[in-house]
């Protein structure tokens, strides 16, 4: 039994000794928008935040996240509103499927938090881990661009 602190709610989980915590989050949480892309690490798809930095949660075992933060896309909209990241992707068209879509979002945040004026350059840098085989890397870029110009005239106007 360990407990883990996912989306600011603290859960008792009982896991297997190699539980990834993907497993952990999809089978025993019924967080679901945590993808399993490829088991690897080198997809992209089941991207969290652990303390604020991006993991492949399929190498991660779920143990090891205990005394963690876990940020999951279920966590990253609040109060009913999406986040400026999901907005920016649903009006850019950046994506098609979505299987990819949570890993990304999760992904772009980590590299806001670090750098809230990232070129096209950077964003593209950041994000060579998560692949998408349905649409064109241009709209996911633009997403953030965008995203980012939102966060900052956010915190202009608070």
């Amino acid at each position: 039994m360990i407990t883990l602190n996912i989306n600011g709610t603290t859960h008792q989980v009982d896991v297997k000794p190699l539980e990834t915590l993907l497993a952990a989050l999809r089978d025993r949480l019924n967080l679901t928008g945590t993808k399993d892309g490829c088991g690897e690490g080198v997809c992209g798809a089941c991207t969290v935040l652990v303390d604020g930095h991006p993991v492949s949660s399929c190498l991660l075992l779920a143990a090891y996240a205990e005394g963690k933060t876990i940020t999951t896309i279920e966590g990253v909209s609040g109060d009913g509103k999406l986040h400026p990241l999901q907005k920016a992707f649903l009006d850019n068209g950046a994506f098609q499927c979505g299987y990819c879509t949570p890993g990304m979002i999760l992904m772009a945040k980590a590299l806001l938090e670090q750098n809230p004026r990232p070129s096209a350059a950077d964003i593209r840098e950041f994000m060579a881990g998560n692949i998408c085989r349905c649409t064109s890397y241009v709209e996911i870029v633009r997403a953030v661009k965008q995203a980012s110009r939102g966060l900052r005239n956010a915190a202009k106007r608070s």
